[in-house]
């Protein structure tokens, strides 16, 4: 009898980790507990006050309330974002000793929460230049890697969209900063979608997004990419113009996070919503985005 040929069969993927930045207000928990209720497996939260530069300590009750709510709802991929007050650019040597100060802190309260990825705006340069802003983040950043050793958190520089002075919003930016640190320990790279076609990259359904993503691989290397920020964006390609807006409804559409949520070398990683929050027609907007992200996933 001839013999048949048994079917290869590729094994299914997992499916995107998508979450969103929730808030703290009333305790870490609530944050957990917050992004389940929508239907997330993933979330980015402030370990303080955003506005403040004063850290309360964070109690052994915090972390308790903390770590029950990850194993009640089985929330697996945590991200934290850093102060914006924060200017690891600044060429003023106060506001530039306060931030590397400040990212100390922000480094040792997620390791002590147990949060691996820590996102910060690489700076503003304050018409220093480029150059020397480049300079000063990478300085700025050994004294924190080398000061917050025992910590087993990874630093993450966010693309921008490329306002004011701000560095990031040229992926080689992020490429020369991470050129410049000594320090061996690994950094990472978030990208947020909305800064990077703010920033004048295209993200479009064909050519544009390979050619992007390539550009990306170039200056930084794919493998240090370690977080997405999902957002649409307001305002025009190239606009430099930092304003999100809910998963196809902006100006960049669905085909970008088609392309994007379908994208083998990153299904792997948490892919987290920074975009308008509210209710529209009794349901949270968080609610209206991750239904649209769902729906884009290839079956």
């Amino acid at each position: 009898m001839p013999r048949t040929r048994a079917k290869c069969t590729a094994p299914p993927q997992e499916p995107p980790r998508f979450g969103a930045h929730m808030s703290i207000a009333g305790g870490y928990e609530r944050a957990i507990h917050a992004a389940h209720a929508v239907g997330f497996g993933a979330v980015q939260l402030f370990t303080k006050n955003n506005n403040q530069w004063k850290a309360p300590a964070i109690t052994d009750g915090h972390l308790a309330r903390f770590r029950e709510a990850l194993e009640a709802t089985g929330i697996g991929a945590l991200v934290s974002h850093a102060s914006y007050l924060i200017n690891l650019a600044s060429p003023d040597d106060s506001l530039w000793g306060r931030s590397i100060d400040g990212m100390v802190v922000e480094v040792e309260r997620c390791h002590a929460l147990g949060i691996p990825d820590l996102v910060v705006h690489p700076g503003a340069h304050m018409e220093a230049g480029e150059e020397a802003g480049m300079d000063r983040v990478a300085a700025a950043l050994d004294r924190i890697l080398e000061r917050t050793e025992a910590c087993q958190v990874t630093i993450d520089l966010e693309t921008t969209a490329g306002q004011g002075t701000c560095l990031g919003h040229r992926f080689e930016h992020l490429g020369g900063i991470l050129e410049r640190v000594r320090h061996p320990r690994p950094l990472g790279i978030c990208a947020d979608t909305c800064h990077i076609f703010a920033a004048g990259y295209s993200l479009d359904g064909g050519e544009g997004y390979d050619e992007t993503i390539r550009q990306l691989e170039a200056a930084v290397g794919l493998h240090r990419l370690r977080v997405w920020h999902l957002n649409d964006s307001c305002r025009d390609c190239g606009s430099r113009v930092d304003r999100h807006a809910g998963i196809g409804a902006g100006r960049m559409g669905l085909e970008p996070f088609r392309r994007l949520v379908n994208d083998p070398r990153f299904r792997h990683l948490p892919m987290i919503l920074e975009t308008p929050k509210g209710t529209e027609e009794g349901e949270e907007l968080d609610a209206q985005n991750l239904r649209t992200l769902r729906q884009l996933i290839a079956t």
